[in-house]
């Protein structure tokens, strides 16, 4: 029995796995690769250059790989790739990238996506996030591995967003957020660390310990963001367990201290 629905419409062009389901009244363009166990709710519009990985799980009512919303885009043959195992809830709008951003749109593995999220173009996601109903991701951000955005977050274009940080409901980000940091406001500030998550990813105490210093130098000793970087290096020294976590938070800060944008306060 076919898995896909009479009603809909797939051009002979795209490559859909023979396991790939498809619901009714969804329509994929030529340029679309979908692979196996993928499923594809009712009403979905898949277009452009978009690559679909294994088991993902589409909902009804989205919208992807359509061109980006940049007033300079002309039609070049830019890309959506989406990974393998994700959830995509109701009524998202993912857009393939643009020539000046590197010409994709990503998103990674193991992602829940809840309805109403929309990613821009030549965004970068990365491995289980979470981001809830309604985060919207202006283009060219960058959101790294286990992230969670509360429902309604938006986020400003060229905006950087460490791996483990937690947004609260309602935040507004200007600046780019650390790893490990949970922020709230409009624009957000940096409220804590993101210390249950981190418990419930196996971090070990002395692992937790560390990510408690390097908030304390950045947030709250008044040191600038060279002498936090320092403090932060101290930290392998003292708690060895904490290398590879220093190592993250330091290239972090290090592009941030050359951006436009700066971290969250």
């Amino acid at each position: 029995m076919s898995l896909i629905h009479p009603t809909a419409v797939v051009d002979p062009q795209a490559q859909l796995d023979s396991s790939v389901s498809v619901g009714p009244y969804t329509v994929i363009g030529p340029h679309v690769r979908v692979d196996a166990g993928t499923t594809i709710g009712a009403h979905c519009v898949i277009e452009g250059h978009t690559t679909i990985g294994r088991d993902n799980r589409i909902f009804q009512f989205n919208s992807l790989g359509a061109i980006p919303q940049d007033k300079k885009y002309a039609g070049e043959p830019c890309e959506l790739v989406i990974g393998d195992r994700n959830t995509i809830r109701e009524f998202c709008t993912f857009n393939i990238g643009s020539p000046t951003g590197g010409a994709f749109t990503r998103i990674g593995h193991d992602n829940w996506v809840m309805a109403y999220v929309h990613l821009a173009h030549d965004c970068l996601v990365g491995n289980h996030t979470i981001f809830a109903n309604n985060s919207q991701l202006a283009g060219h951000v960058e959101v790294d591995d286990w992230v969670i955005l509360g429902g309604f977050t938006v986020v400003h274009q060229f905006v950087r967003i460490g791996a483990h940080a937690m947004t609260a409901m309602c935040s507004l980000l200007f600046a780019d957020v650390p790893p490990y940091v949970m922020c709230q406001g409009q624009p957000a500030g940096a409220r804590s660390m993101n210390f249950e998550g981190l418990r419930r990813r196996g971090f070990g105490p002395e692992r937790i310990s560390a990510v408690k210093a390097m908030h304390k130098a950045l947030y709250r000793d008044g040191l600038t963001l060279a002498q936090s970087c320092e403090a932060i290096e101290a930290l392998k020294t003292r708690i060895p367990e904490s290398a590879t976590d220093v190592d993250q938070m330091l290239a972090f800060l290090s592009q941030s201290a050359n951006s436009q944008r700066g971290i969250v306060r």
